[in-house]
């Protein structure tokens, strides 16, 4: 069993939520848009897989990958930071999860919370909405869940969007 905390959207600020929803898992992802230092603090923290996303600046650029495809729990995953959602990938991605056959795909950019089946790729899709100050989310949210043989007992946790340094 592997347990799993995926966060997006941290803009350079790391919610001190975080240390205590996740303490239990694993592992975390990081789904882009991390902003400075955050990847450190994630990373002795928990160990990190992350992706970068569009307004991460160069040093994350070089250290991270756009998209990256792993295997967690006997799991194939795919992670990127702009990805839709099922019935609404970009033909890019698409194309990318038709041959590849990911058991889960997770993603970011929207701020939107979003945890769903995609029946047609037969794959777990999990956009963990937003966690830092920036955005148009009233809430933050993180989402964690469980690899065991199958991804299951996703949990959210939603909290008030810190306004202020």
């Amino acid at each position: 069993m592997t347990r799993i905390g995926v966060i997006s959207d941290t803009h350079g600020f790391l919610p001190p939520q975080v240390r205590t929803f996740f303490a239990e898992c694993d592992e975390v992802w990081h789904c882009g848009d991390i902003g400075p230092d955050v990847l450190t603090e994630l990373q002795v923290f928990k160990p990190t897989r992350a992706v970068y996303g569009n307004i991460d600046g160069a040093a994350l650029r070089h250290e991270l990958e756009p998209i990256k495809i792993f295997r967690s729990g006997g799991l194939k995953v795919i992670m990127t930071h702009i990805g839709g959602y099922p019935g609404h990938y970009p033909a890019d991605l698409l194309d990318l999860l038709r041959s590849e056959k990911p058991d889960i795909f997770v993603c970011g950019h929207s701020h939107i919370l979003k945890i769903m089946y995609d029946h047609e790729l037969n794959l777990l899709h999990i956009n963990p909405g937003a966690a830092g100050r920036q955005g148009f989310q009233r809430v933050s949210t993180l989402v964690r869940f469980v690899i065991d043989g199958t991804p299951k007992d996703a949990q959210i946790l939603e909290f008030p969007k810190f306004t202020q340094a």
